[in-house]
């Protein structure tokens, strides 16, 4: 029986991440040489070889859209599809690996999907996902997520995007043809919700209930939240939630290129920081 191919998957749309992403092919690198897939939009193909600097470095275009964040969240919904591999890692571009996560694939010889849940996990809790005061929408959140279509309950579980991993199997292809079908919801809804893809990769979850397990937050540590967990365990995945950067893992990450780079990135490239689609 042939080896079952195995990969790693992000996303690239605009300029804003492009300085994360080069941290994140250094991390990835450092610990593994499996192929990288970028889905990429919006970043001027002159820059193409800084990405391809590094072994083994697969660019796909996706579909562009001028909102980026918009862009981005359209590339997650295709990721089955782009995904050239048996087994897939799909990571945050502005994710820095701390060691190497080879057991994730390994778990793929029993789950067909792997995730973890995210640092605020219940879904009657998730203000975020909507528009408006944060604290006057609390006792609302449940019932606005169902109006619009969503099918979520009170034990309903909000998880992390930002780490995915999964088999090319049958159940996977109908889960994420869902979660475009729920997404679609969101984005036809956004007098009453953010442009966030987390209700409605709940809303597939919960309609497709895949053969999957959850990690713990070592695999997903959101260092913006980082007084909200208790962890004795090595944290294998630094995720930089913005504002945090994860060029700042130079430890992990720093190299001759790298330094260079980060140089040149504060001349050529905007601040992450004040990426206007945030706010839209």
């Amino acid at each position: 029986m042939p080896t079952e191919t195995r990969g790693f998957i992000t996303i690239l749309t605009g300029l804003y991440p492009f300085q994360d992403c080069i941290h994140f092919l250094a991390a990835v690198r450092k610990f593994h040489q499996e192929p990288i897939i970028i889905l990429i939009d919006r970043v001027p193909p002159v820059l193409y070889p800084l990405l391809k600097a590094f072994k083994n470095v697969i660019l796909k275009p996706v579909p562009t859209n001028e909102n980026t964040v918009l862009a981005s969240r359209q590339a997650k919904l295709a990721l089955y599809d782009a995904s050239e591999f048996d087994r897939t890692i799909y990571l945050d571009s502005d994710i820095c690996l701390l060691s190497d996560i080879n057991d994730v694939f390994e778990y793929m010889d029993e789950y067909d999907f792997l995730l973890t849940e995210d640092v605020q996990p219940s879904i009657a809790k998730a203000t975020n996902l909507l528009r408006g005061k944060q604290e006057e929408l609390l006792p609302h959140v449940l019932p606005i997520l169902q109006s619009v279509g969503l099918p979520l309950q009170a034990d309903s579980v909000q998880y992390n995007g930002g780490f995915i991993a999964f088999r090319k199997a049958e159940i996977n292809k109908v889960f994420f043809d869902k979660f475009q079908y729920y997404f679609e919801i969101v984005k036809n809804n956004q007098d009453k919700l953010l442009l966030k893809d987390q209700g409605a990769f709940a809303s597939a979850i919960a309609s497709v209930r895949p053969h999957m397990k959850i990690l713990p937050p070592t695999y997903n540590y959101l260092s913006k939240w980082q007084d909200a967990y208790n962890v004795e365990d090595e944290i294998k995945v630094l995720h930089c939630t913005y504002p945090y950067r994860p060029q700042y893992a130079k430890n992990i990450t720093r190299s001759l290129y790298t330094r260079i780079f980060d140089r040149l990135a504060k001349v050529f490239l905007p601040n992450q920081v004040t990426n206007p689609w945030r706010t839209k």
